[in-house]
Order: C-alpha cells, then structure tokens, then sequence
C-alpha cells in the first residue's frame, strides 16, 4: 500500500491488483496548490466544497462516492459514515462524509472535513482504524486540540496530518506545529510517500507521521 499527500485534503491510495483511490480532489484555484493531474478507479468526496469536490481533476472514468454507505469497487471495501451537519438549525454547518477504505485487512479512515470529535459510540461503529487521516489546522475541520482528542478515540497505528499552512497553500489554516505541540511532538522529519507492506507490519503504539506535499500525479 502507498499513501500519498497532494495537499490539502487529497490523498491518493494505490495498492496493486486492487483499485485506485483518490480522496477530495481540489480546485487548486480556491486552496493554492499546483493543479491535479490524478488517475484513479475511485474517488470520494467528503463535502460539497471546491476544496474537496473538484472531481473534474481525475482522470479515468473513476467511480464517485460523495456520501455515507457501504461500496465494493475493485477488491476495495468503503464505509462512509456521515459525522457533521446532522443538525437542521445549524445550517451552516456542511455536511461532511468520513470514509473508511479497507484493503484486504489494512483498513484507512480520510476524516475530511470533520468539525467536532464523535462520541464513543460512532468510533466503535467504525471498526478497528491502522491509517487516520486526520484534518489538524482547523478552517471548517477540526483544530489542533480536537484532532488530539479524535485521535486518543481512534487509537490508529498511524496518523497522517492534512489540510494545515503550507507554504504552497492559499486556504487559511492553522500550521502543523500547532498540532504537532498538542501531540507532545517536535518537527518530524517528512516522507515523500508512506508505504505500508500490510496490517502486521504496522507500530503498535501510535505513530504521526507527516507527508511531504507532491505536486504531480
């Protein structure tokens, strides 16, 4: 399995003999960031903003999920769970679709744009979680403090930050050292990519592990 950070919230999943997943695609025009030249089988979308629904970025006829449900799309299980926007008087509040991808036992949760930390009961309902992808710098997702406190609910083997300051970012968002000072954590060193042989290989404790953002496809 090989995780990899386009910026913002985009991440592709490519995994051989199974499909490829690319997770909210943006219109580099509202965030910053190079354009996307993506290819994919799959790709979701977590909430109906610029963002993180600029499907028109991938290329190959990929098969869209843009809510909550349970897909099989080539070998690969999606759960999609909806986490915020639940109440009608808070309009404003998006409606926000979490994702789980499960590859042959490995299983990836893409958090998108979650704005408040669910209650034990919704954490269960997700099943075990080795790879979070969580939203740390605030701007519509969570802030620092509640991605810490999502993540001590998850419990993953792997957190793996996203849609923070970058220098290549125009959104306005908190930067990584905010949530890397929440988690105890001083700069870590980034990978251009995380690849992962299976489940077993995984640490037991939990790990954040920050990706470099690639600007190609």
């Amino acid at each position: 399995m090989e995780i990899t950070w386009y910026g913002h919230s985009c991440f592709r999943l490519v995994e051989r003999g199974m499909a490829a997943v690319v997770m909210d695609p943006f219109d580099n025009r509202q965030v910053g960031y190079e354009a996307l030249k993506l290819r994919a089988d799959i790709v979701t979308v977590s909430h109906d903003s610029p963002g993180h629904n600029f499907t028109q970025a991938v290329k190959g006829d990929p098969r869209l999920i843009t809510g909550p449900g349970e897909y099989e799309i080539g070998g690969v299980f999606i759960t999609g769970v909806q986490t915020n926007g639940h109440v009608k008087k808070e309009s404003e509040e998006p409606r926000n679709t979490l994702y789980v991808f499960d590859f042959n036992g490995l299983t990836i949760a893409h958090l998108g744009d979650m704005s408040r930390v669910p209650t034990q009961t919704e954490v269960e309902a997700l099943g075990n979680v080795n790879v979070a992808l969580v939203p740390v710098g605030s701007g519509g997702g969570l802030n620092a403090a509640k991605a810490a406190e999502v993540i001590n609910l998850l419990e993953p083997n792997i957190v793996i930050p996203m849609h923070y300051a970058t220098k290549a970012s125009t959104a306005k968002l908190d930067p990584l050292g905010k949530f890397l000072k929440e988690m105890g954590l001083a700069e870590l060193e980034s990978l251009p990519s995380l690849k992962i042989a299976n489940a077993k290989s995984l640490p037991g404790e939990t790990r954040v592990m920050v990706l470099d953002y690639q600007n190609h496809g």
